[in-house]
């Protein structure tokens, strides 16, 4: 009795240590030691394990996180293994939820059966419990066991037994949450640290990347701009030993501008092939390469290194080309003799990450020096084109005063011949009537005059005078609108004049040239248009339209109509000239007002009658032009230009 009463103290004493450990322990190992030790005290425990699931882990796999055993070697502590039903008895506790205590023959007969049944050492007596969560799902096992015949578990041993697996269960719940915190919040401060580094990494990298940017916007390439380059990438990665090589598509070669190395004070070459070196190496493959001893020597071995220039004694080795979408500028390489200095892919993949905004970082100043030559070519071309268009300009204003002559010329030249005309018909009508007055004369001294010979005398007078009337009146007329239109025409006033009466004295003018030609002439202009502008600018534009129309418009003794119609628009004129002439293609339509241009070329066609009009009409008359045509449909001109034209006459 007494001896029953002395093991109850003893399970009580148990249990309040597993309540003590599971509040005071933070290892779960530690815990169950502790749990192994008092389970000791009051039965045979010699042979002890616990398995649990992995909370973060398959649901079918667990972990021997407490093993002791006395034949059986302990499995690693992180190592899973897979719970299969069938094949061992901590499996069949654990998917079925239930205690198990099997005996060795118990054991033997299922192996027997199923040779892989059970891992380990068959035992005298096994007895195992499910540990259960707070949800009463199953976390794992604990199994006792003994390989002594004389050590068997009672009934009374299996019931303490499930009774303490229970506390068990319940501690390594706290524990676990408790370790599950703990390793969370390693996993959190690792992260943490982790995402510092990698913060102070970036903000390095975008701090040397400004640099890099402001260093290709301010200098202009050069030593200092190389040495500032090694500064800012050796900020990042150890590059004690640093070159950068630049390419030279055109001659196929490549350059080391910059060389800084522990061993050579100068690099091996300046200048040499492409093909050779790890230079080359990096850009046939236009990829960041890492390379150590070994690799470096089995690159050579094998053919793959032609010629390798410089030192082959590295521990450590990187290099990146220099490109820009598929251009490649040049490379970059850092290396190191010291084994202690080993270069990590981070280091590569920063190193990869600089050498391609060094491209962009070259290619910006070598454009920005291709913009400034440029701009010097440009401006020296621009100071000659604005010398040529000066020497053109004062040319073509030479050019178009003497086509302003000329046109004054040939209407004085036509108007001298229409005068001829009528002037003839006096002479003519005058030496009639002064042979008749002798006639008349001698008839009278001879005293054979009559009454009918003296009227048939005044009748011959009467005639002659009005034939010498008329074409006189014919001839000033003529002479004063002529000299209207060429006094406007070399003047550059401004005058008020009626629109009708100087169209009709402009048309009046142009009379010659439209004698012989079946060439209709109508206008249609109101009577009370009065104008304060420049008469000789629109004399000079209703010139260069009807005789371009004569010229350009009709063949030869093809029939036409010019029609000229005015209307008033508030305070604007609307001219509207139009011919039923050939008409113009589009091209042609195009460079209608374009210097030079004509469709008569070689044929008495200037080409500046069309450039005159527009150039008058938007200036000294102040207005706009448009013209439309087809082929075929003829030619039609709308200006508008103010009544009242405040401007001087450029």
């Amino acid at each position: 009795m007494e001896s029953r009463l002395a093991r109850l103290e003893a399970v009580q004493a148990m249990l309040l240590e597993i309540g003590q450990k599971a509040s005071s322990c933070t290892d779960i190992s530690e815990f169950l030691q502790s749990v192994h030790a008092g389970l000791g005290r009051i039965m045979y425990a010699a042979n002890f394990f616990v398995a649990l699931s992995d909370p973060d882990g398959p649901v079918n796999q667990v972990r021997f996180v407490y093993f002791v055993d006395e034949l059986d070697d302990a499995p690693e502590r992180e190592q899973l293994f897979e719970l299969v039903a069938g094949e061992s008895p901590t499996a069949a506790v654990i998917i079925h939820d239930r205690s198990m205590v099997m005996t060795a023959a118990e054991h033997q007969a299922r192996r027997e059966h199923n040779a892989s049944f059970g891992i380990g050492t068959i035992a005298e007596h096994w007895m195992g419990c499910p540990l259960h969560d707070l949800n009463h799902q199953v976390l794992g096992a604990m199994v006792m066991q003994s390989y002594d015949k004389e050590h068997t578990y009672s009934d009374e041993d299996q019931a303490l037994f499930a009774q303490i697996a229970n506390h068990v269960s319940s501690a390594l719940q706290g524990l676990r949450s408790m370790d599950r915190l703990e390793r969370a919040v390693q996993e959190r401060t690792a992260l943490l640290a982790h995402e510092v580094a990698e913060r102070r990494r970036a903000e390095n990298i975008q701090r040397a990347l400004y640099e890099l940017a402001n260093l290709s916007a301010t200098a202009t390439g050069g030593s200092r701009l190389n040495m500032r380059l090694h500064q800012i990438i050796s900020e990042l990665v150890p590059a004690q030993n640093f070159l950068m090589a630049l390419y030279h598509p055109d001659t196929q070669e490549i350059s080391i501008p910059y060389f800084v190395d522990e061993k050579d004070e100068q690099a091996p070459v300046k200048r040499f092939d492409f093909g050779l070196g790890m230079s080359s190496y990096i850009l046939q493959r236009k990829q960041a390469q890492m390379l150590d001893r070994a690799g470096l020597e089995a690159l050579i071995a094998s053919g793959e290194l032609q010629q390798p220039l410089g030192s082959i004694e590295i521990a450590s080795w990187m290099g990146a080309p220099m490109l820009l979408g598929d251009t490649a500028y040049g490379v970059i390489i850092v290396q190191s003799y010291d084994d202690k200095v080993l270069y990590t892919q981070a280091d590569l993949d920063i190193l990869a990450f600089m050498a391609s905004h060094v491209a962009v970082a070259i290619a910006r100043m070598r454009a920005d020096r291709e913009i400034r030559r440029a701009k010097e070519a440009l401006e020296e071309q621009n100071a000659a084109l604005e010398d040529a268009l000066e020497s053109l300009k004062e040319a073509q204003g030479e050019l178009v005063r003497q086509e302003k002559l000329a046109s004054l010329g040939r209407l004085v030249a036509g108007v001298a011949h229409e005068i001829n005309t009528p002037l003839g018909i006096c002479v003519t009508a005058t030496s009639h009537l002064v042979e008749e007055l002798r006639l008349t004369r001698a008839e009278l001294a001879e005293g054979t005059l009559d009454e009918e010979g003296l009227q048939q005398f005044f009748g011959i007078v009467d005639q002659s005078l009005r034939i010498m009337t008329t074409n006189t009146q014919r001839a000033a007329a003529l002479v004063r609108s002529f000299k209207q239109v060429a006094v406007d025409q070399s003047a550059d006033d401004i005058r008020s004049f009626n629109l009708r009466r100087y169209l009709d004295e402009v048309l009046l003018s142009l009379q010659p040239k439209l004698k012989g030609k079946p060439v209709t002439l109508e206008i249609d202009c109101p009577e009370q248009i009065n104008m304060a502008s420049f008469p000789g600018a629109l004399s000079q534009v209703v010139t260069n339209m009807v005789v371009n129309s004569l010229v350009h418009g009709f063949e030869q003794g093809e029939p036409g109509v010019i029609r000229i119609n005015v209307v008033v628009d508030g305070d604007l004129v609307e001219l509207n000239y139009s011919d039923d002439g050939i008409g113009m293609d589009s091209a042609g339509l195009a460079q209608l007002f374009d210097p030079f241009y004509t469709t008569k070329r070689g044929t008495g066609g200037s080409g500046l009658g069309a450039h005159i009009l527009y150039n008058l009409v938007t200036g000294a008359l102040g207005g706009t032009v448009k013209v439309l045509s087809s082929p075929g449909l003829g030619l039609h001109y709308k200006l508008r230009f103010p009544k009242i034209q405040r401007k001087v006459a450029a």
